[in-house]
């Protein structure tokens, strides 16, 4: 069945051997309550609690594809979740700092992630506004639809640095790619639409 759905995200246009292959090695029905365990190899989005979701395969595909990750690379994750994306991203090779502002889905996966084998640094707070005590960052990746481009963000990547976010209403976002070309120069490319929960925090949906 995984090799099913990698199939079906391939298919959809990831190109990225590298990142097919690190959703190839996770076992994604390791993050889903028993009652939906059977979707877990189906191309969609599903609850984990909390009013918060695993994202569908495809987006987390997309998303990670966007960073164009290399071994060593400081990444900044906004929603923990379930922990499913920082684990693709630590199978990339990447340092990954993640920040979730719910505190029942923060207590949950820093236990359980490092259960499987996988030990990204965590936080706990509001993750509009980064984590900018740790900056700046090769990559920041938001995986909530925030209500507008937090410059707050921009501000904590490295010069060459990519944040990919998805920006619009609560409902549906437009996926944005913003690369920091100079220290005050980003050229931005915005890509189709994508339904993400919102981004919860003082820079995001309040």
């Amino acid at each position: 069945m995984r090799k099913l759905l990698i199939k079906e995200v391939a298919a959809k246009g990831i190109k990225d051997q590298r990142v097919l292959e690190a959703m190839m090695n996770l076992p994604r029905h390791f993050f889903f309550d028993d009652i939906f365990v059977t979707h877990a190899y189906e191309d969609k989005a599903f609850p984990i609690g909390q009013g918060q979701t695993i994202s569908q395969p495809y987006t987390v595909a997309f998303q990670t594809e966007q960073l164009e990750i290399k071994p060593g690379d400081k990444i900044l994750e906004i929603g923990t979740g379930s922990g499913y994306q920082a684990a693709i991203l630590l199978e990339l090779g990447a340092d990954v700092y993640t920040i979730e502002y719910n505190k029942v889905l923060y207590e949950k996966t820093k236990i359980f992630l490092p259960q499987l084998g996988y030990k990204p640094r965590f936080f706990h707070g509001d993750g509009s506004k980064g984590l900018p005590e740790h900056a700046p960052y090769d990559g920041i990746i938001v995986t909530a639809g925030a209500p507008s481009l937090p410059q707050d963000l921009v501000k904590q990547l490295k010069v060459g640095g990519k944040l990919i976010i998805p920006v619009g209403n609560n409902k549906t976002q437009v996926m944005y790619r913003l690369t920091k070309v100079a220290e005050n120069k980003i050229s931005k490319k915005a890509f189709n639409n994508f339904s993400f929960v919102p981004l919860r925090g003082e820079k995001g949906w309040k």
